[in-house]
């Protein structure tokens, strides 16, 4: 929201994996390698079935493959794969792996878990990921049982997934933790305790949770003593610590209590020449997100009119927002998708660049005038108030806010702004019960290909916050994901029309794309980030 993912990653955290930083002992010895971590929220939860995003815990749930270097899938609970000419049936072989309580994983695990988060009541945040395996869309609405999902055990080690139309990032998808496995036998013995606290679970990846609680503000991740690949695990712990003041992760830096701390705005223009300064890209597009149903009925009729919409996104200068007020490294977007995401298949021209509509994010005070004086004439309307919500557990939405608020009153008259920046969670809850009028909200990728924000938008998606329908919208996302699925070309054309009209509209309007800048000791090694998906990946990482 994680999403990543909308969730507003940065800005609501169930995703705290965003703003996780890395830690380590003041002294470290060959025998003990800890690398201390913060974060700027609580983990929400350790469910693969239920979480938002996997930025942690990609390093203690491991799927068929897991991400490496590049976002690209490197070996994971799968010795090899086969995949039909069609494109339409996956087989895979597990390897000899365990669990952390030093059960056997099999192919069973694996169709118990794809079961479960596709059940109805388990209200998976995810489950549309699953769509296109066969039967998955069905299932997820109720209308047909589990056990007509797509995928089987043809015997211990033995995994086929039936697909409805072959999906043109499924590998890399297989990567992704929501499709690991779950250990059926463990789920049942906790019944209502399952994954509420540390305890409550078995891990398959190169760590395991302890001293979770379920509201902790600490808790670590050591080495998984059953983990297939444990040689190649140089960290024996990872402590974590819910630090949400970026002051005060300067001050356990400067302790040398933590090896990397995230900056704020105005602590990146104070340490960005120093050696220890490091910048860390991901494809996560802060946006504003309008409420389609907004309960104010003046509200509404405005947030509705594509005038008004387009005069708020171009009232708005993204260049001094993302070089003066956060002067991070954040980068003005083109659009709704991410730059550096994915690439024509025929050219190799950036997806971004192939999104763009002119006059639609570009700074132009005279034209949101003009916009936004035909959009009131249009709707009757004379002045409006709107409430912008937010979450403060993000280091940058306070000056965003600000801005927001500042720029707005200056350049679009009649316009009043009201400010609401609440806690991550409380601001997700109300964003989910539509409680807003623009809430300042965004999305990561959870995998390298524009389809992962593209489902977004989709009438009745679950992140779809502001609830933008648009009936051309979804026909064609629906033609790329079906007729075209098997025709790279086709598919992206579909999906750059698709863009295009979502950003022409103004469905939401983007404000930057998230670079976070840290300080980071020297002695920490061996950390791979990626852009897309589980973020960060600590299996290789060390303290020299």
């Amino acid at each position: 929201m994680q999403k990543k993912k909308i969730v507003g990653l940065v800005m609501a955290l169930g995703l705290a994996g965003l703003f996780l930083t890395a830690c380590g002992k003041q002294q470290t010895t060959s025998k003990q390698q800890e690398l201390r971590l913060s974060a700027s929220a609580p983990l929400d939860t350790i469910d693969i079935s239920k979480a938002t995003g996997y930025g942690q815990t990609g390093n203690v749930f491991e799927s068929f493959y897991r991400l490496g270097k590049n976002g690209q899938p490197t070996a994971g609970l799968a010795k090899k794969a086969t995949v039909s000419a069609d494109g339409l049936t996956w087989t895979f072989t597990l390897r000899d792996a365990k669990w952390s309580n030093g059960d056997q994983i099999t192919a069973q695990d694996f169709v118990y878990s794809w079961r479960r988060s596709l059940t109805p009541k388990t209200a998976s945040p995810y489950a549309y990921l699953f769509s296109g395996v066969k039967n998955a869309d069905a299932i997820s609405k109720g209308k047909l049982p589990v056990e007509q999902l797509g995928i089987k055990a043809l015997d211990n080690k033995t995994v086929e997934i039936s697909l409805e139309k072959p999906i043109a990032y499924f590998k890399v998808l297989m990567a992704y933790p929501l499709f690991g496995p779950q250990n059926q036998k463990v789920v049942e013995k906790y019944g209502k305790k399952y994954a509420t606290n540390s305890k409550y679970m078995v891990y398959s990846g190169p760590f395991v949770i302890k001293d979770w609680t379920g509201t902790s503000d600490k808790w670590s991740f050591q080495k998984n003593p059953n983990y297939w690949d444990k040689k190649q695990v140089k960290l024996d712990k990872i402590s974590y610590k819910v630090v949400s003041n970026p002051n005060t992760g300067y001050e356990l830096y400067q302790q040398d209590k933590l090896d990397m701390t995230p900056l704020s705005s105005q602590q990146v223009k104070n340490y960005k020449n120093s050696s220890e300064f490091k910048q860390y890209p991901y494809s996560y597009v802060a946006f504003l997100a309008y409420n389609f149903n907004a309960t104010n009925a003046a509200n509404k009729k405005a947030l509705n009119n594509q005038n008004i919409r387009r005069a708020l996104s171009l009232a708005l200068d993204r260049k001094v927002l993302t070089k003066k007020v956060f002067g991070d490294g954040s980068q003005v977007p083109t659009g709704f998708v991410a730059n550096d995401l994915a690439k024509n298949p025929q050219t190799g021209v950036d997806f971004a660049k192939e999104q763009a509509v002119t006059k639609t994010v570009a700074y132009d005070a005279n034209l949101a005038q003009k916009y936004w004086r035909k959009g009131l004439t249009e709707t009757g309307l004379k002045e409006l108030t709107f409430n912008i919500l937010a979450s403060s557990d993000a280091p940058t939405n306070d000056a965003l806010t600000q801005y927001l608020q500042s720029q707005y009153t200056k350049v679009l008259p009649g316009l009043k702004v009201k400010v609401q920046n609440i806690p991550g969670k409380s601001a997700l809850e109300r964003a989910r019960k539509g409680e807003f009028d623009i809430y300042v909200s965004g999305w990561g990728g959870d995998f390298n290909d524009p389809i992962t924000f593209l489902q977004i938008p989709l009438t009745g998606t679950s992140y779809n916050y502001g609830n933008y329908s648009n009936s051309e919208y979804d026909r064609l996302i629906a033609k790329a994901t079906n007729e075209d699925a098997n025709d790279k070309l086709a598919r992206w054309n579909d999906l750059v029309a698709a863009a295009k009209l979502f950003n022409s509209q103004q469905g939401v309007s983007p404000l930057y794309q998230q670079t976070t800048a840290y300080l980071q000791k020297k002695r920490v090694k061996g950390i791979i980030h990626n852009t897309a998906g589980t973020q960060w990946n600590y299996k290789y990482a060390y303290l020299k």
